[in-house]
C-alpha cells in the first residue's frame, strides 16, 4: 500500500514538473536548424515561422543553415541533440519522406529520431513543357511519350528532388519511359526547360506562372491533389486521367524524439497559430507557398502515406543514389 501511495506520488510530480516546465518553455532561445543553404523555400518558411514564433513568446527563434548531403547534415544534427525544445527542425519531405529510401545509410533512424511537430505548408509544382513540345495537356504529352519511347527529355532539380520524383510518379503510373537530366536546383532545372535543353520539368507554381504567361512555357497540369490557387484555371494531373495523382514540396516541423509531450504541443500550437495569421499566409503565398498546419498525429499519419508512396516508386523505378 505504501509502496503503491509512493509510486502515485512520484507519477503527480512527474506530470507536475512537466507541466510547469512547458508553462515556463521557452525559457531561453530556441535553435532552428534549416538543412539547405539560405535563400530557398525551406529557408524562406523556416524565417518567417521563426520571426512569429519570437513574437509569440517572446524568446528568439533563431534560424541555423546547415545545407549538405541533401538535407540529411541538418537532420543529423537535430536527430542527435538533447530533446529539450531548443533545438527544432524545419525540413522537406524530399528529406523526411524520399530520402531514407533513397540511401542505403543515414546516421540516424528516420522514422525513431524525431517527434513530428507539425504539417506546415505545401509548394505545389506544375508540370510543364517547352513550347516546341506538340502537346496541350497531360494526356497528349502522355500518347507522345509512348509513341516516342525515351525520346522526351525531363529535367530536375537534382537526383531524388521532388521535381525528379514526381516525373518519376508519371512514368510509373503510365508506363511510359523519358530520360532524366538532373541539374543542381530548381532554377537551373527551370532555365533549361525555358531554353530548350530539356523537353518538360514539373516547375515551382512561383517560377512556372510568370514564363506561363508570355509563352516560354506551356503549363499542363498542376501536381497536387486541389488546384494551386495561384493557377486556379489549370486542371490538376488528377483530373486530367490520372486519377490519385499528388505530388508536391511539403514542409514540417520536428523536434528531437524525446522531447516532452507538453512542449510538442505548445509548439504546435503556435505554429498552426502563426500559419494561420494573414501576415504570414500573405507572405508565402506570395512565394508559392500555401500554408497547411495541423496536429502531430495528423502529420504523423500524412508522412507515412508519403513515405510508402514514395519507397514505392524508388523500387519500381530502380532509383539509386550512390
Amino acid at each position: 500500500m505504501i509502496h503503491s501511495l509512493a509510486v502515485r506520488a512520484v507519477a503527480a510530480w512527474v506530470l507536475l514538473t512537466a507541466a510547469a516546465f512547458a508553462q515556463e518553455y521557452p525559457g531561453k532561445s530556441v535553435r532552428v536548424i534549416v538543412p539547405w543553404a539560405a535563400g530557398g523555400s525551406t529557408d524562406s518558411i523556416g524565417r518567417i515561422l521563426a520571426a512569429k514564433l519570437t513574437e509569440y513568446t517572446g524568446q528568439q527563434f533563431v534560424i541555423d543553415n546547415r545545407a549538405g548531403a541533401t538535407g540529411t547534415i541538418g537532420h543529423t544534427l537535430v536527430a542527435k541533440s538533447p530533446p529539450d525544445g531548443y533545438t527544432l527542425l524545419v525540413g522537406s519531405n524530399s528529406t523526411f519522406a524520399i530520402a531514407p529510401h533513397l540511401y542505403k545509410t543515414l546516421q540516424y533512424d528516420n522514422d525513431a529520431a524525431f517527434a513530428p511537430i507539425s504539417l506546415l505548408a505545401i509548394s505545389p509544382q506544375i508540370l510543364s513543357v517547352h513550347p516546341s513540345i506538340p502537346a496541350k495537356n497531360v494526356k497528349e504529352l502522355i500518347a507522345l511519350a509512348k509513341a516516342r519511347p525515351d525520346a522526351l527529355v525531363f529535367s530536375s532539380a537534382g537526383p531524388g528532388s521532388t521535381s525528379h520524383l514526381a516525373t518519376e510518379l508519371l512514368m510509373n503510373s503510365t508506363g511510359i519511359k523519358m530520360v532524366h537530366i538532373p541539374y543542381k536546383g530548381g532554377s537551373p532545372s527551370a532555365q533549361a526547360l525555358l531554353g530548350g535543353e530539356t523537353m518538360l520539368s514539373f516547375v515551382d507554381v512561383i517560377t512556372a506562372l510568370p514564363f506561363a504567361k508570355v509563352g516560354r512555357l506551356r503549363p499542363l497540369a498542376a501536381s497536387t491533389a486541389k488546384r494551386s490557387a495561384m493557377m486556379p484555371e489549370l486542371p490538376t494531373i488528377s483530373e486530367s486521367g490520372l486519377k490519385g495523382f499528388e505530388s508536391s514540396t511539403t514542409f514540417a516541423a520536428f523536434a528531437p524524439a524525446g522531447t516532452p509531450r507538453d512542449i510538442v504541443a505548445r509548439l504546435n500550437k503556435e505554429l498552426v497559430r502563426a500559419l494561420a495569421a494573414a501576415d504570414v499566409k500573405e507572405k508565402l503565398f506570395n512565394q508559392g507557398i500555401e500554408t497547411v498546419g495541423s496536429s502531430a498525429e495528423e502529420f504523423v499519419a500524412y508522412n507515412k502515406a508519403e513515405s510508402a508512396k514514395w519507397g514505392k516508386v524508388i523500387r519500381e523505378q530502380g532509383i539509386k543514389i550512390e
